[in-house]
């Protein structure tokens, strides 16, 4: 089972940076979450129990003591940001609109990205000046599974060439540039393929998550520019593989005995597998597509991050890694 790497900055060996010499600043637990003590905690267990995805363990106490800390950091960004789009548009006397704050969330499969995507979105929509807050998932920016399978890569499926980049960088610069109205596909995980005419509609929110595996990946080939060179803070969630890979075979024996039993489910077939098959199906699944993708794709791309959130067995937070400004 590989490893996750050390955290940014913190690599051993000839020629690697030393902790002063990080671009981060790391943060334990305890530090972090004294940093904004008079945050007031706004979320309900009933709330809370809407926001979480399958077999996370978030609770009330790490909302408070590493979620509300890190909202309100977005929040002071959002409006240092706001603040100099202002000043500059007076500078250059534009009266374009105001632009909306993007954030990228990035992450492996099954760590729990979603979930804090989630989050995030709900304690930013309830600071005063960023009520409106989207989210949307780079699910939707998928490939067809019928252009997939033509192309031989569906095995590949959330690798950076199963998705229509094009289309999803296009989706952020009209964001960018203050659209009034921007619209993103759906993708349904019941049929595993993008919705035939659904899509979601973005009307120039404050804020704009962007969630997804490999977000924050540098331009590809014989491209200029990236979609995250597009967002103003991005978060990578982080932990050990080994752990990840449990995570991924539990949401899987959660999903085989239940939406997996949907004959409409891609993965009904699955359904009748004993527990033993099961897991013996997730770690192939996990071994042949999620690892590589995780090692050769989106655990490269932490360093670019602006914060990592380093998570320990029991998804609780134990450390925050801080770019420097």
């Amino acid at each position: 089972m590989v490893e996750a790497h050390p955290a940014p900055g913190r690599e051993n060996g000839a020629g690697a940076p030393s902790r002063d010499q990080s671009p981060f600043v790391e943060l334990d637990r305890d530090r972090w979450s004294a940093l904004a003590p008079a945050t007031p905690q706004p979320l309900t267990e009933h709330e809370l129990i809407g926001l979480r995805g399958l077999g996370d363990q978030l609770d009330l106490r790490e909302v408070a003591e590493v979620y509300q800390p890190l909202s309100r950091l977005l929040n002071l960004y959002a409006a240092g940001a706001r603040d100099l789009h202002t000043a500059t548009r007076e500078f250059l006397g534009d009266r374009g609109p105001r632009t909306p704050f993007v954030i990228g969330v990035a992450g492996s499969v099954a760590v729990g990205k979603s979930t804090i995507a989630r989050l995030l979105r709900e304690l930013l929509s309830r600071w005063d000046d960023t009520p409106r807050v989207e989210r949307v998932t780079t699910d939707g920016f998928l490939l067809p599974t019928a252009e997939l399978s033509r192309r031989g890569i569906l095995h590949r499926k959330g690798f950076p060439e199963s998705y229509d980049r094009r289309t999803l960088l296009r989706f952020v610069s009209r964001i960018k540039a203050g659209a009034e109205e921007v619209r993103a596909p759906v993708y349904s995980h019941l049929s595993y393929d993008i919705i035939p005419g659904a899509e979601i509609i973005v009307r120039r929110p404050d804020i704009l998550i962007v969630e997804g595996l490999n977000v924050l990946q540098p331009p590809g080939p014989g491209a200029s520019l990236a979609v995250s060179d597009l967002f103003d803070f991005t978060v990578y969630v982080d932990a050990r593989t080994s752990d990840i890979a449990d995570w991924y075979e539990q949401r899987f024996l959660k999903l085989q005995r239940g939406a997996f039993s949907d004959p409409r489910s891609y993965f009904h077939r699955y359904a009748s597998l004993s527990e033993d098959e099961a897991r013996i199906t997730a770690r192939r699944i996990w071994g042949d597509i999620n690892e590589p993708n995780l090692t050769q794709n989106i655990l490269p791309t932490r360093a670019r991050a602006s914060l990592v959130l380093r998570k320990e067995r029991d998804h609780t937070v134990s450390t925050v890694l801080l770019r420097k400004i």
